[in-house]
């Protein structure tokens, strides 16, 4: 990685560290689940040999997968309850409205950056959201996030489910290798997370 790439994505996260600030005041736990996701991705990342540029774009993408939740309404963002199609219809633009929010920042990396934060839902059998791209075709930062994303997701409580142990989430996470998750990254992921500090109990 050169010194103007290096540049190119310091600046990118100092310029966007607004963006995160405004998560927090709209849902500070969705802000605590991205650094959390921030922190094991980059651990993924490493484990799997991401160079050093590649390594920069995950570290903003997972930082801030999340942050077209910012335009999901209230109703559906705080529900108590499992969301309903319609509400689903909803939510699942939040990596689209992501992808808008950082490319509209107009600054060098956020196209990249940008392009993770839209297929970080994609699933590696082509099921997911939003263009059911399949397989290598999904950026490995974006595959990357979901496992992580779904680990994290499944670890702590929210609102309509309970907070799994550790053996419980990588059972799951497992019998998803191939369809949701990337088997060759999930492999490394269940390695690296038995000694990472966000690992449940």
């Amino acid at each position: 990685m050169s010194s103007s790439d290096q540049e190119v994505f310091q600046i990118l996260e100092q310029r966007t560290k607004a963006l995160a600030i405004a998560l927090g005041f709209r849902d500070p736990s969705t802000l605590e689940h991205s650094t959390r996701v921030q922190t094991l991705a980059a651990e993924l990342g490493k484990a799997v040999g991401l160079n050093v540029k590649q390594l920069a774009a995950l570290r903003i993408s997972a930082k801030f997968h999340d942050i077209g939740k910012i335009g999901i309404p209230d109703h559906i963002l705080m529900k108590p309850t499992k969301l309903d199609h319609q509400d689903w219809t909803v939510m699942v633009r939040h990596p689209e409205i992501g992808e808008q929010i950082v490319r509209s920042t107009e600054l060098e990396g956020a196209a990249e950056t940008g392009q993770i934060i839209r297929h970080h839902h994609e699933h590696y059998d082509g099921q997911g959201y939003p263009d059911r791209i399949a397989g290598e075709a999904i950026p490995i930062g974006a595959r990357i996030i979901s496992i992580v994303d779904s680990y994290d997701a499944m670890a702590f409580t929210r609102p309509y489910h309970r907070g799994r142990s550790h053996a419980d989430i990588i059972t799951q996470i497992q019998r998803e290798s191939g369809a949701k998750h990337d088997p060759y990254l999930l492999k490394h992921f269940c390695r690296i997370i038995n000694t990472s500090k966000h690992r449940v109990a």
